[in-house]
């Protein structure tokens, strides 16, 4: 039961970083706003693939909250279902004002429309996993607690995805919106850890048990400040276009903090790498970080002073996200020594 139940969070773990992916080629692509509505797109479950598809047709049947568009630039909303006639009538419609910013553009569009079918998908394996648990509740309160809070994360997750879409990308939502994600990620970590049946030959240490956990922390305040510096590189793009070489000619305070930290994360879990080796504490997953922080700083180095390669910006967060999902793993896993200890002292 427990082995199965490890495999669907392992699923679900998988989607959720599949989601992060895409969430990130939506940004590097702009097509944050390829729909404009929420849950559905211009109004349709299955978005347009041209825009004849969006020009008012007669004797059509129309749903309630679907989208036209009038003049070439100007969209309105179905008001209720109704059969249009052969002429268009304004009373039928409501000009689309939820928010300044409505294009149609195919590719935006669907990619968008992909990103938001992937985290629809994510949520099925998080709700089998939220009903399964109450198997353990006896056994483990905290396995049921945690499916059950992230099944909630997901939700809410949701609805901060809408919210984003209405407030037109958001900076402060869009950052809100991944720390979400990453907490997802952590509630998804502790069902894989707490269904375990085998436990591998570690030791605890104090010391690297409280480094571990700041350097945890910074490498949560690193992907922040990195939404906010990807959030500065999203708003020069709208007003120089894609000279990239000039993204980063004059960066805010926060661009030149997150590359500083990226010196103590480097230096900090490699002081976490070595004392690992030292001592021969057993975290094997340390090897797997400073992989994670060696790509990070080459993508960095490449957007840096190679004007922004492709795909290194969805590349460069993706990776942020593993690394802090690693080291999420091995703080559990001394967190797990550290409470056998104190068991076995009482």
């Amino acid at each position: 039961m427990k082995q199965k139940f490890r495999s669907l969070a392992k699923t679900a773990l998988v989607l959720i970083y599949i989601v992060i992916i895409a969430g990130a080629v939506v940004r590097m692509t702009g097509s944050g706003m390829g729909c404009p509505d929420w849950p559905k797109c211009f109004g349709y479950y299955i978005p347009p693939v041209q825009e004849k598809q969006l020009l008012f047709k007669p004797n059509h049947h129309y749903n309630k909250g679907v989208m036209i568009l009038v003049d070439s630039e100007k969209f309105m909303v179905a008001n209720e279902d109704f059969l249009s006639t052969q002429r268009f009538d304004a009373k039928d419609w409501t000009i689309y004002s939820t928010h300044d910013y409505v294009v149609y553009n195919p590719v935006h569009t669907w990619i968008e429309y992909i990103n938001r079918l992937i985290g629809a998908l994510s949520g099925i394996p998080i709700l089998i996993l939220g009903i399964w648990s109450f198997w353990f509740f006896k056994e483990n309160k905290w396995i049921t607690s945690v499916a059950i809070l992230t099944l909630l994360g997901m939700g809410f997750q949701a609805w901060l995805g809408k919210t984003v879409v209405d407030s037109n990308l958001a900076p402060y939502k869009i950052t809100v919106h991944m720390v979400m994600a990453l907490l997802i990620v952590v509630f998804i970590l502790y069902l894989i850890f707490k269904t375990k049946t085998h436990f591998k030959t570690q030791r605890y240490n104090d010391y690297f048990y409280k480094i571990l956990g700041v350097a945890l922390v910074l490498s949560l305040v690193q992907i922040i400040l990195g939404t906010q510096v990807r959030q500065f590189v999203d708003e020069q793009t709208k007003i120089i276009g894609y000279e990239k070489s000039l993204w980063l000619a004059q960066p805010e305070l926060n661009f030149y903090i997150h590359r500083s930290m990226s010196i103590l994360v480097l230096l900090m879990n490699t002081y976490l790498w070595y004392t690992n080796l030292k001592l021969s504490l057993g975290y094997k997953k340390i090897n797997l970080a400073m992989g994670c922080i060696l790509l990070e700083i080459l993508t960095g180095i490449l957007m840096y002073y190679f004007d922004f390669p492709l795909l290194s910006q969805p590349f460069h967060l993706v990776v942020a996200s593993v690394l802090f999902g690693i080291q999420v793993y091995i703080f559990l896993e001394i967190l797990h020594q550290k409470q056998k200890i104190n068991t076995e002292r009482a």
